[in-house]
């Protein structure tokens, strides 16, 4: 089994393919523009290994897209523009990949035999819920470009099922934290900022609840959906750990041991939901279930970034 995994040199996708190597023995070509949020030091555990080639491009290139899934069995695409700040900053980029990027990758797909094409999506693409949890049936309501721009390759990955019989799956994932995440997300930019004895700039009145999972679980959740997935279904993938930002900000200056004192509350972010939170039964009647907590996790992450 070969698997084309694009943005594999970011956060996510090159624990994914680290995964995918390591604990499934499959080979794997990673195709990363090596932006800012993708870098190839985050696959220095493997990028030497023999089943392993590294691509520098990017999925908006369509002949380099075609050459690459004329060879493989699977695709699986993290290639993102993930940063809310930075699509309401500027939304260009964001539509640019996440849309176009994504529609190239499609296209490219209908020429080749591809086993399955794994859209790797978001929960915000849900919008904000006040109780309860979202289920894959949910209506669409993103509140802000990044996730208007992800619910959009949503819309064109399913339309490909629908259209052309495109063995497509989407997935779509709480908030991942762990090893190598960008200094720019709240975990590792708190972790990094507490240690240093800054100000922990918390948006509003810090009472936004997101739900948190470890990103190896993620990982574990997604080649599940590979190997176990209908076609032109979508999963939800998190972990039942819901804290609001302000207690997550808490957990991280208790575990370095920094000052409640670094806390500064700031203007709230534009268009920022206040509660997200996924019904994934339907990814455990694949057979996966989360095993970290998320106090291991996060004493892992601490580790990683103190280290």
């Amino acid at each position: 089994m070969k698997t084309l995994v694009t943005g594999g040199a970011g956060f996510i996708g090159s624990n994914f393919v680290e995964y995918l190597l390591e604990e499934r023995d499959e080979s794997v070509v990673t195709l990363d523009a090596l932006t800012y949020a993708g870098s190839k030091a985050n696959l220095s555990s493997v990028l030497e290994h023999p089943k392993h080639e590294f691509v520098e491009g990017n999925i908006c290139d369509e002949l380099l897209v075609r050459e690459l899934v004329a060879d493989v069995d699977r695709i699986v695409n993290f290639a993102a523009e993930s940063h809310v700040d930075r699509s309401i900053e500027g939304a260009e980029p964001f539509v640019e990949t996440n849309v176009l990027g994504t529609q190239t990758l499609l296209e490219a797909t209908l020429d080749a035999d591809i086993e399955s094409f794994l859209q790797v999506s978001t929960d915000e693409v849900y919008g904000e819920i006040e109780e309860g949890e979202f289920t894959e049936w949910d209506q669409l309501k993103p509140q802000n470009p990044y996730a208007a721009t992800k619910a959009s390759a949503d819309l064109l990955a399913s339309s490909y099922y629908t259209t052309h019989g495109l063995p497509v799956l989407i997935t779509r994932t709480s908030n991942n934290y762990g090893p190598r995440q960008h200094e720019e997300k709240l975990i590792p930019k708190f972790i990094t900022r507490a240690t240093a004895g800054q100000s922990l700039p918390v948006y509003g009145d810090g009472s936004n609840v997101r739900e948190w999972i470890y990103v190896a679980d993620n990982c574990r959740a997604l080649a599940t959906v590979l190997e176990e997935g209908v076609p032109g279904e979508i999963y939800n993938i998190g972990s039942g750990d819901e804290f609001t930002n302000l207690e997550i900000t808490k957990r991280i200056i208790d575990m370095v041991g920094a000052s409640n004192d670094q806390i500064k509350f700031v203007e709230d972010r534009a268009g920022h939901d206040q509660r997200y939170a996924l019904d994934c039964s339907k990814v455990e009647s694949l057979g996966w279930s989360p095993e970290w907590s998320f106090e291991e996790g996060l004493k892992r992450t601490v580790e990683y970034y103190l280290s």
